[in-house]
């Protein structure tokens, strides 16, 4: 079954991306700042509005508000690419085991995956939708027990709604502006 994707409506959307066999990959926060730093870049090359954000060992969450003219399944597909090729990178420099565990055949074709190859994504469709996608972004890591509380999670937008100054992006919502702070990796 094919799904009916609905780009173009000016709505929030909430996508999810998971990792190749949902390998926890990105339990390193190194890889976990490249993706900040990508999601970040996709932000602001695409003009997407963030509203929320968690990047968990196996999967990422976003809330988005893409620009109408946007393809929204093409452009996270970049934003993958783009996170992959850097987390490949430090693999390789690395000479990193789980580089075998990333190695697949498709189609008589060699190559690494660090993605699934489809993302997930939700149309808010009110801004009670929008609210609960949030939510569960920050809850995402209580729920999953890796922390008792979403303000324990660095790797959430959640410091962010608290006002809290040491989180990673930056989220304008009212206004759609991005910034990423620069932090060090711990």
């Amino acid at each position: 079954m094919h799904l009916k994707h609905y780009d173009h409506d000016g709505r929030a959307r909430f996508v999810t991306f998971c990792t190749h066999r949902r390998i926890p990959i990105l339990t390193n926060n190194l890889f976990r700042q490249i993706t900040c730093e990508e999601v970040f870049a996709f932000c602001q090359s695409t003009r997407t509005r963030l509203l929320a954000y968690v990047i968990m060992p196996e999967h990422v969450h976003l809330v988005i508000v893409p620009p109408d003219t946007l393809k929204l399944g093409p452009a996270i597909g970049n934003l993958k690419q783009n996170i992959a090729k850097r987390i490949v990178a430090v693999l390789k420099d690395r000479n990193s085991r789980l580089l075998q565990t990333l190695a697949v055949e498709r189609g008589g074709i060699k190559y690494l995956a660090v993605w699934l190859k489809r993302c997930f994504d939700h149309n808010c469709r009110d801004e009670e939708s929008v609210w609960k996608c949030v939510n569960y972004c920050h809850w995402n890591p209580v729920t999953r027990k890796l922390v008792a509380s979403p303000e324990n999670w660095k790797w959430s937008s959640y410091a962010y709604y608290l006002e809290v100054p040491d989180n990673l992006l930056v989220l304008d919502v009212s206004a759609g502006k991005d910034l990423l702070k620069t932090t060090d990796a711990d």
